[in-house]
């Protein structure tokens, strides 16, 4: 098993807005190397109880690890869309006083070059958060149209040279399989005619590329439509994003569900009677210069956190 360290991130805000009670009942849905889920038992009383998810192998081995010595932890390998049904199979449906999703890949993620998520090691184009299931980036790539990679370059990753990537991607598949991490990162560095500062040029492809093969945007939103289900009146919602179109759908789920139900004009309802689920915390929370110069893969995290109301 990997054991090379894992920094969580926005440790404090996100214990402080979830609001840890001695006796709470609280999900992380991330598990990743159980940073958060360590602080979250810490302020948890002999009562207290804390339901793990994680869909990578590592991460479940090592939180079978923590289950086996601290019997109020439980971990469970599945995804985080998956958490209302693993959360009913644990009798938690409506039970939750909090939950936590940190949606950023963990340090031995990306530091472990067979598991492709880094352009910086040369090693297989997987990408995969379980490497058992469905296609790896490799795969992908190798099937795609160019249509539909221009399309998850600039959806996923912003890219203002997609055409031109996808381009290359599909003109070299056609004479060798693109099959390593370097060899992609060689690519998108031909391909991409300027430098962002500080930036590798193969940086949005590889995001993009993660997110497509690991549908981590719909995950989020299967995540974020299952909260009602689980949360008890007062319990809290804390979301760590990475880059902006997880924000944004987090910040949207979030107002939209504070505003309430939007009602014909004319019906005699004041603004203290429109139904509302949520009560938004905080607003955006971000990471202190402190922090990121502490841990700088934290420099684009952002945090959100509601309330549900009753």
């Amino acid at each position: 098993m990997d054991t090379r360290e894992h920094i969580p991130v926005l440790l404090g805000e996100s214990m402080r807005a979830l609001g840890v009670t001695a006796d709470g009942v609280y999900i992380d849905a991330t598990f990743g190397r159980g940073g958060h889920a360590r602080a979250i038992l810490a302020r948890l009383g002999p009562t207290g109880r804390l339901l793990a998810l994680d869909r990578d192998p590592d991460a479940v081995a090592a939180g079978g690890e923590l289950a086996a010595v601290d019997p109020r932890f439980r971990v469970e390998r599945a995804r985080f869309g998956d958490v209302l049904s693993v959360a009913e199979r644990a009798g938690l449906r409506g039970r939750v006083n909090g939950l936590l999703a940190d949606l950023g890949v963990s340090s031995p993620q990306l530091d472990r070059a067979e598991r492709g998520f880094s352009f910086g090691a040369q090693g297989p184009l997987d990408m995969r958060m379980d490497p058992s299931a469905g296609p790896s980036a490799a795969d992908w790539l190798a099937a795609a149209d160019e249509r539909d990679i221009v399309r998850v370059l600039k959806d996923y990753g912003d890219e203002r040279f997609a055409k031109r990537i996808a381009r290359v991607i599909c003109a070299t598949r056609h004479s060798q399989p693109i099959t390593t991490t370097r060899q992609l990162a060689a690519l998108c560095d031909r391909a991409v005619p300027t430098r962002e500062p500080g930036k590798h040029p193969a940086t949005r492809t590889f995001q993009a590329l993660r997110i497509q093969v690991n549908g981590e945007l719909d995950e989020l939103r299967v995540l974020l439509a299952s909260v009602f289900d689980l949360l008890a009146t007062g319990g809290r919602l804390v979301v760590i994003s990475f880059h902006s179109l997880e924000d944004r759908i987090v910040k949207r789920f979030i107002r939209d569900e504070s505003r309430g139900a939007s009602l014909p004009k004319g019906v005699p309802v004041t603004d203290d009677q429109v139904p509302r689920r949520f009560k938004p915390i905080d607003g955006a929370v971000r990471p202190s210069e402190e922090e990121v110069r502490a841990n700088p893969r934290a420099r684009s995290a952002v945090l959100r956190a509601a309330e549900r109301l009753a």
